[in-house]
């Protein structure tokens, strides 16, 4: 289960989630619930929630234009928490650039496969759950796995 937290309009904002994250934990320990994760999250709160429970993944808005979060990602790795990119692909309106374009074009590939491989080598704790209305569109989506990117290219 992950606990969306909602203080912000735009995104992560201060605040306590002892009450909830202690509801949850409850719940876990009850059997009714197994993992627990923080979405929408700061790194005060994941900290908060690590103090009630075991966190296992945060999930926050991350892609290629929206980096805020590339120091926590690294900390999370260090312990074994998987990070959740939410809008993966740019949310409601996709991700655009001629940089991601160009680097598309010269490997063969989508703007969008491009965008998912680089968070997939970002880093090993990144857990991807892109959105999909097709099977054309899922195994686009797989295929991206497979494109390896250059040192270049990452930068």
């Amino acid at each position: 289960v992950n606990l969306r937290i909602m203080f912000g309009a735009l995104g992560p904002a201060e605040g306590s989630i002892e009450a909830q994250v202690t509801k949850l934990a409850e719940l876990q320990r009850k059997g009714l619930v197994r993992h627990i994760g923080l979405s929408n999250v700061t790194r005060a709160q994941i900290a908060e929630g690590r103090k009630i429970c075991k966190i296992v993944c945060v999930q926050n808005q991350y892609n290629l234009a929206h980096r805020d979060d590339d120091a926590l990602i690294d900390e999370l790795a260090r312990d074994g928490i998987a990070y959740v990119p939410f809008f993966p692909l740019g949310g409601f309106s996709p991700l655009q650039s001629s940089t991601l374009s160009n680097v598309a074009e010269r490997l063969g590939a989508t703007p969008m496969q491009v965008a998912l491989a680089w968070l997939l080598q970002r880093s090993p704790n990144i857990l991807l759950i892109p959105g999909t209305s097709s099977v054309a569109h899922l195994r686009e989506n797989l295929a991206a796995a497979e494109l390896e990117l250059s040192a270049d290219v990452l930068a």
